[in-house]
């Protein structure tokens, strides 16, 4: 992190496709340092509809990204993201959530959803917090407990 943390400003950005090189690099560095890998996720962006991208940034650094798609014209799925460790606790998630969630329905969305697992608990209570309910829960072909949540839209204040 930069030399003095009250000193660290942070900036945001939101694409509608796959971004440049340099962006989409330092989303999957990240994506590495918080899953181990990112093997198959760029070619797994490629077969999504409608893509966005919001991507939280140091500098020219990224630290953080949220990424979703279109599963109607009126639902998103928020699908993953994360901030890099050295930036949390500083509202990063925070923030892309809620820039993903304006634009959301700013674009005529009424309802954004999102799965996670029982392990992603800082995950799972800022979409609780943020007004996420859970709507079902399921074992995956793993054997592993998956926590679906929906949020509706028309909750969202824009600001």
């Amino acid at each position: 992190m930069g030399n003095g943390d009250e000193y660290l400003k942070i900036d945001y950005g939101y694409y509608r496709y796959i971004p440049e090189k340099d962006i989409l690099e330092g989303v999957l560095d990240v994506h590495r340092v918080i899953f181990g890998t990112a093997d198959g996720l760029k070619e797994k962006m490629q077969n999504k509809p409608h893509l966005l991208f919001n991507v939280a940034f140091e500098g020219y650094k990224v630290i953080g990204y949220k990424i979703g798609y279109e599963l109607t014209n009126e639902k998103f799925y928020s699908w993953i993201g994360g901030v890099h460790p050295d930036y949390r606790h500083l509202g990063v998630a925070s923030m892309l959530m809620k820039i993903q969630h304006r634009y959301l329905k700013e674009s005529g969305y009424k309802s954004v959803q999102t799965k996670t697992l029982n392990k992603w608990r800082s995950m799972l209570i800022l979409n609780i917090k943020s007004g996420f309910d859970i709507t079902e829960t399921y074992t995956d072909r793993y054997g592993k407990l998956k926590i679906v949540l929906e949020k509706e839209l028309s909750k969202e204040e824009i600001r």
